[in-house]
């Protein structure tokens, strides 16, 4: 197949697995309405969370993340929150454009991928880097439930496989 872009192998990661602490964190959380500070480990008090990593706000592989994770209506079964380094001010537009019911954490400086240790350097950009896509379903003692980390770009979870395992939480 004749793809309009290079897939690229990604280096391999030392991401949380299923059984770890998912690393706990605070950034700005935006919602359609407005956004403020709030730590993962305030959202999982509230009950288990989706947490899906993804690139720019606007990259082709958040738009399909979101439009997939909408169409399944994966939100009726776990508090979706995504993280990115785009701003708050995208993050807004994000949600209103894919029509998305979801809260978006704004990490400008990638320090939460690095935590995640899911960060992708972009090619050719010194110092420049985005999460490759990724998605971890914490449970309320934010234990990770599942894990999934793309080991090359572009590429995206089995939703089949991610729904499964939010129905085991």
């Amino acid at each position: 197949m004749d793809l309009p872009f290079d897939v690229v192998d990604l280096e391999p990661t030392d991401h949380p697995t299923e059984g770890e602490e998912a690393p706990d964190f605070r950034r700005p959380l935006v919602t359609e309405e407005f956004w403020e500070d709030r730590a993962l480990s305030e959202l999982t008090a509230e009950g288990p969370v989706l947490l899906v990593f993804h690139p720019m706000d606007g990259a082709f592989p958040a738009t399909y993340m979101y439009n997939e994770l909408r169409d399944r209506e994966v939100a009726e079964k776990v508090r979706v929150v995504g993280c990115s380094i785009s701003t708050p001010y995208e993050h807004k537009a994000l949600i209103e454009d894919r029509e998305v019911d979801f809260a978006v954490f704004s990490d400008p400086k990638n320090g939460v991928a690095e935590a995640y240790d899911v960060v992708h350097d972009l090619d050719g950009m010194t110092g420049v880097s985005e999460p490759r896509p990724a998605v971890f379903v914490v449970d309320a003692e934010r234990v990770v439930r599942y894990a999934w980390v793309a080991e090359e770009w572009p590429d995206f979870p089995d939703y089949d496989d991610l729904e499964a395992a939010l129905d085991e939480v």
